[in-house]
């Protein structure tokens, strides 16, 4: 599968493959394919994101959601020669703190009891553990009103990593409307330009 101008499309929580073809169209010099992983949670995801990867060569990624997340906790700079995040989850300790607070769910409780409403403390532990280390050139795009992750938290985070960081006005997590998914691929081509 190794290939000159390779981007591999990593999908979010229920999406899958197939929404690579979308960015076909925006990235007519490269070969765009999708990631069909099964992983759900890290230590499985680096397992399956490894395997793979190893079989591509340097590729770009291009990341939604929890797949970014995924694909920061298992890749690196050995894999991935540029990485594009769209809504990218970037502090799951926090996300999953943030889940346990508007559930009124104690660390204690879930620790004795180690899964609570798809809240599992096996998890929680697992990312407080194994902090990601992400030294890939990256660039994010981000709704303002991305109601997983806070501005405040992705602002940050791309300071920390050295990212681009392009905030939609009015943008949610999902991009899904015209609006939102014309300023989404005007974005794609604009880096293209920029790399190309």
């Amino acid at each position: 599968m190794r290939t000159e101008n390779l981007i591999v499309y990593i999908h979010g929580k229920g999406g899958s493959a197939a929404e690579s073809e979308h960015y076909r169209k925006i990235f007519p010099d490269f070969e765009v394919i999708g990631f069909d992983y099964k992983a759900e949670n890290p230590w499985d995801a680096k397992v399956e994101f490894q395997k793979f990867f190893s079989r591509c060569g340097k590729a770009t990624i291009i990341a939604n959601s929890i797949g970014a997340f995924f694909a920061m906790h298992a890749l690196s700079d050995k894999f991935i020669e540029r990485a594009i995040f769209i809504s990218p989850i970037v502090d799951m300790e926090k996300l999953i703190l943030n889940m346990m607070r508007r559930a009124n769910i104690t660390e204690a409780e879930l620790r004795d009891k180690q899964e609570i409403e798809n809240l599992s403390w096996e998890y929680l532990s697992y990312v407080r553990e194994n902090p990601i280390a992400w030294n890939v050139p990256t660039d994010i795009l981000y709704g303002e009103n991305d109601a997983l992750t806070s501005l405040e938290t992705i602002t940050a985070f791309a300071k920390k990593i050295g990212a681009t960081l392009t905030v939609i006005t009015g943008g949610e997590h999902w991009f899904h409307t015209p609006e939102q998914m014309k300023f989404l691929d005007n974005w794609l081509r604009q880096w293209s330009v920029k790399r190309g």
